[in-house]
């Protein structure tokens, strides 16, 4: 889905060379934090939903009585709608205004939260799901444009490490609370909580967020890019689908992955093409003209798969290797977290002294792959000390990489194209997170298959191949797995000089007339 050095300068969308220029200081910019605080709500409700589903499917299994494979459509039926909504989250917000679309969205995953909760059966609870995850594919992206314009341009970094600690507080305290609250109360709680904290946010979002004055003027009584929006949702969804579907069926071994295949590039490249022509694209891929735009865009995607490929492996490798019961595994893997956080914390800090931060993110780079290749070494012996520490250090060094560099790459985009630009990072990035786990979980079952393979050529019998060997067989899929992570993310690191540092501006910062 790249396109570098395709860039039209005499378009009406074109992108500027040069940083984001600010615009004077407005009434809203003494609010800043609470601008901050009103969109984090959302985004931080999107992302709890998202993980705090998955500790209540065996009691809605049990509820509506299905099997595994109909019980897994409620949270893969909310991901593929994420996926599909957030590349034309930029563009709507323009057509209908930035602050509209987020009250919108907000109300929206209220009141489908609330019919999530009454739901009677499976197919109810999964189109309710949909309507979740197409309402609360905005408020990512959003957020992201909305605090970047709010906070003076020297305050991008500390912006997008506030943003950082909101989401890494989503996915930390999602599993236990939605635990609890299916344990004390029922299933069906995980869902009506959202309706106070959402409309909370509603409220918020309505007294302190206000459009910027160029983006009213953007808007316009324009065509509607309908071909745009069919091509985005059969590539995204059909990829959404080869990704979470094609590796149980052997891949392009099935005809239906070969004839998927075809329908997600041809859909690809027609984007592509459709996109790059027309006035008022859905998805302006444009903005891959900036070669810092691209360059961060891709080292995002990458991370992206790389992290989300670490936290699946590491409490599968806990349990199905060390035997740790799942409250030992989670308890284990909760210093990434941790580790995220005193990243977060750190760059915030040293971003408000104007450092270079560019060394930052070569050094993340550095330290998460390191830590991944000491996972690699990790034995059926390994302590557990030897197991917390390089957990904890890996977050911290991917931690410092995700505020760096989308500070710096959005940083060169058009004020006015920033929506879009916020739009493209989340669609990115979603979808590394996706290829992450397709690819991880497909490695390590082929290592594992040929490990297995291995070991019974060395055996006089099968029938000697006990359980210590197959726990031997997994162990070396998972370090296979590992070093090509730590492969991934020390050829990331070089790229981070390729980004471009903001200039700033003080005497004046982005606001809001």
């Amino acid at each position: 889905m790249m396109v570098v050095g395709v860039m039209e300068a005499e378009s009406s969308f074109a992108v500027a060379t040069e940083p984001v220029l600010s615009e004077p200081l407005g009434h809203h910019q003494p609010h800043k934090w609470l601008v901050a605080a009103a969109v984090l709500l959302g985004a931080i409700l999107t992302l709890l939903d998202g993980s705090i589903v998955n500790v209540a499917l065996p009691y809605m299994q049990r509820s509506f009585s299905v099997g595994v494979e109909r019980i897994s459509w409620v949270v893969t039926s909310y991901l593929a709608a994420v996926s599909v909504m957030i590349p034309m989250s930029g563009w709507l917000a323009v057509r209908i205004g930035r602050r509209r679309y987020l009250l919108i969205s907000v109300v929206t995953f209220v009141a489908s939260s609330a019919l999530c909760g009454i739901a009677r059966n499976i197919g109810a609870i999964v189109i309710f799901r949909v309507m979740q995850g197409l309402a609360g594919a905005a408020m990512m992206p959003l957020s992201q444009a909305i605090m970047l314009e709010t906070f003076p341009v020297e305050e991008h970094t500390l912006a997008m490490t506030t943003f950082g600690m909101g989401m890494m507080a989503a996915p930390v305290i999602g599993p236990t609370l939605g635990g609890w609250i299916t344990e004390t109360w029922s299933w069906r709680w995980i869902f009506y909580i959202n309706v106070p904290i959402g409309l909370f946010a509603a409220l918020m979002v309505y007294s302190y967020v206000h459009d910027p004055s160029y983006l009213r003027e953007q808007r316009r009584s324009g065509r509607v890019d309908y071909l745009g929006i069919i091509l985005i949702v059969a590539a995204l969804t059909t990829f959404q689908i080869l990704l979470g579907r094609g590796g149980s069926d052997g891949w392009f071994a099935a005809p239906w992955v070969r004839y998927t295949a075809v329908v997600a590039m041809l859909s690809a490249v027609a984007l592509i093409v459709h996109e790059l022509r027309y006035p008022e694209p859905i998805v302006d891929l444009r903005l891959f003209g900036i070669v810092s735009f691209s360059v961060a865009v891709v080292m995002l995607s990458l991370q992206g798969l790389a992290l989300w490929t670490i936290n699946l492996l590491n409490p599968l490798f806990l349990e199905n290797v060390l035997h740790y019961d799942a409250w030992r595994a989670g308890l284990a893997v909760a210093p990434r977290g941790l580790g995220v956080v005193i990243a977060l914390f750190v760059v915030g800090q040293l971003s408000r002294r104007q450092f270079d931060m560019r060394p930052i993110v070569c050094a993340g780079f550095l330290v998460g792959a390191y830590q991944a290749y000491r996972m690699s070494q990790w034995t059926i012996q390994t302590p557990e000390a030897e197991i917390l520490l390089p957990i904890l250090l890996f977050g911290i060094g991917l931690g410092a990489i995700f505020p760096i560099v989308t500070a710096l790459g959005i940083g060169q985009i058009n004020r006015e194209r920033i929506g879009f630009a916020s739009s493209l990072f989340s669609m990115m990035i979603n979808t590394g997170a996706a290829a992450g786990i397709a690819v991880a979980t497909d490695l390590l079952a082929a290592g594992h298959r040929r490990h297995e393979a291995q070991i019974l050529m060395t055996l006089s019998s099968p029938t000697l191949y006990t359980g210590i060997l197959k726990s031997q067989a997994w162990l070396f899929a998972y370090n296979d797995v590992y070093q090509v992570t730590a492969i991934v993310l020390l050829l990331l690191c070089p790229w981070a000089f390729f980004l471009r540092r903001a200039q700033v501006d003080t005497n004046a910062a982005v606001g809001f007339d």
